[in-house]
């Protein structure tokens, strides 16, 4: 089983991180990876059990389940059903945790999943940070934050 996490803070409060974030089928309007995103059979996106299809930027389509929603933890879960690449069993964590001291936002995001061991490290980085990293980067901006993770 390969493990990936990554974590920021995010000069804003959690209210606003957990707006953006909340909305399962949004995606697509901040992270630069999706072109389109749909809620099939269109049920509600904070719905336990609702399924996002949606499109990358290079043409490529997935499917995501939301496994579990929370917004007393400002937290969900889902899990990867179609993918053209071979991640399997993936299941994510997105939570939010308020820095109380300065009213900024700790985001934490991890998976697991499965794949070939000649393709762990590959994956294990794809994920990382063209999914994960990329998407702190991407509501950082969509928030109007300065960029303290670029160097």
């Amino acid at each position: 089983m390969v493990k990936v996490l990554r974590s920021t803070i995010l000069e804003a409060p959690i209210e606003a991180v957990w707006d953006l974030l909340r909305d399962f089928n949004g995606h697509d309007r901040w992270h630069p990876a999706i072109a389109t995103s749909q809620i099939e059979r269109g049920r509600d996106a904070d719905r336990v059990g609702c399924v996002r299809k949606f499109k990358l930027a290079d043409g490529a389509e997935l499917r995501e389940q939301l496994l579990a929603l929370s917004d007393a933890d400002a937290s969900y879960s889902y899990c990867l059903l179609d993918t053209p690449v071979p991640l399997f069993n993936y299941v994510s964590h997105v939570r939010l945790i308020p820095v109380t001291d300065s009213d900024h936002t700790y985001w934490q995001w991890e998976g697991s999943f499965s794949t070939f061991p000649e393709q762990k490290d590959d994956l294990a980085r794809m994920v990382g940070d063209d999914i994960y990293q990329a998407g702190f980067d991407a509501i950082r901006a969509e928030l109007g934050l300065e960029d303290t993770h670029a160097g």
